[in-house]
């Protein structure tokens, strides 16, 4: 299947536009849309009617007013404390900075209400472009990065219409479900983190699901466990998993806090990890091969993903054609949290 190119955008009306069809000069266009006093009520009249017409957005910064360069570029993310959002903005940034670019980030909180108006706040301050994560936003927030005329790329998973960089969530969840089934294990269980409005997540628990039913299994609804994020959430999460019935011989958490924190839970119950427990978390955070044992985990490659959102952006930004999709493949980790289990494992 041939590459999609992502042509540059059309240019964004700007204030010598603006200007030009009002019949005044860049200055007063400056002072109008600044709310400046001493400007006569038939100009500003003119001023606002010439932008409406030609679908011109104010920038909070004067340079944005005149050239739409601000050489800032805005990040979005649902949880600025996750590891793997610290990573890619991390390494985001680091393109962003060779580039001459500035990276100004905000947080979400897994809210598309709040990532709408944070993103907001930077479209009007004139950002240059702007990076999502995941593929389902507010109704309108795409409808106002298009009014704006600036690149956008979404990331950590992929999409059949944007602009993207990431990886298939359902398959690399698959992947660990699938080498479970293969030690041996029959009862597999899910800790996840929230799944409303994340679509990284719930693909993630589909793929298990749907790999599960491939090898004639089941994710049992009382296996199925959705909690907060943290290590507190997979103590919380493993404990309801208990109380559903016969526990699992292993469980697939969203991420490696999850992880630890379901097995700090099974070893307060008498769990031996991975005798009794075999555990996989999600994002191979830096702790992973230092707990006891150590922990496989799906590795995300965030840095990967952030230089190529970072060049993506750049591209777009230079008005140079890219590639819309990138696909940047997480990868199994094995590391001593999992075994076959000891004895044949009924379903």
């Amino acid at each position: 299947m041939p590459e999609e190119i992502l042509e540059p955008l059309s240019r964004s009306p700007v204030a010598r536009d603006v200007a030009h069809r009002a019949g005044v000069s860049t200055a007063t266009v400056s002072r109008v849309l600044n709310g400046s006093a001493g400007v006569r009520a038939d100009k500003r009249a003119a001023v606002m009617r010439a932008a409406q017409d030609l679908g011109f957005v104010a920038n909070g910064a004067a340079r944005a007013l005149s050239t739409r360069r601000f050489m800032a570029v805005g990040a979005v993310v649902p949880n600025i404390e996750n590891e793997a959002f610290v990573r890619v903005l991390s390494s985001f940034q680091e393109r962003l900075r060779q580039a001459g670019y500035t990276l100004v980030a905000a947080n979400a909180g897994y809210d598309l209400e709040d990532e709408l108006r944070e993103a907001t706040f930077l479209l009007e301050r004139g950002v240059d472009g702007l990076m999502l994560v995941g593929d389902i936003h507010h109704p309108d927030l795409h409808a106002r990065i298009a009014r704006h005329g600036i690149p956008m790329v979404q990331t950590f998973s992929l999409s059949r219409e944007r602009p993207c960089v990431g990886f298939d969530n359902a398959a690399s969840a698959a992947r660990a479900a699938n080498y479970l089934v293969d030690l041996g294990h029959r009862r597999i269980g899910v800790i996840s983190g929230l799944r409303k409005d994340n679509d990284r997540g719930g693909a993630r628990v589909t793929g298990i699901a749907q790999a599960l039913e491939a090898r004639g299994l089941r994710l049992a609804p009382e296996h199925d466990i959705e909690i907060s994020y943290g290590i507190g959430g997979g103590r919380d999460g493993f404990r309801q998993m208990l109380a559903g019935g016969p526990p699992p011989t292993a469980i697939i958490c969203g991420t490696d806090q999850i992880a630890f924190g379901a097995m700090i839970e099974a070893r307060a119950r008498g769990l031996d990890v991975p005798g009794d427990l075999s555990v996989i978390g999600h994002n191979d955070s830096d702790f992973a091969p230092f707990l006891d044992p150590a922990l496989t985990t799906i590795r995300i490659h965030s840095a990967e993903i952030g230089h190529a959102a970072g060049d993506h952006l750049i591209a777009r930004m230079q008005g140079r054609p890219v590639v819309r999709l990138t696909q940047i493949d997480a990868e199994l980790i094995l590391r001593a949290s999992t075994a076959p289990p000891r004895k044949p494992d009924g379903v």
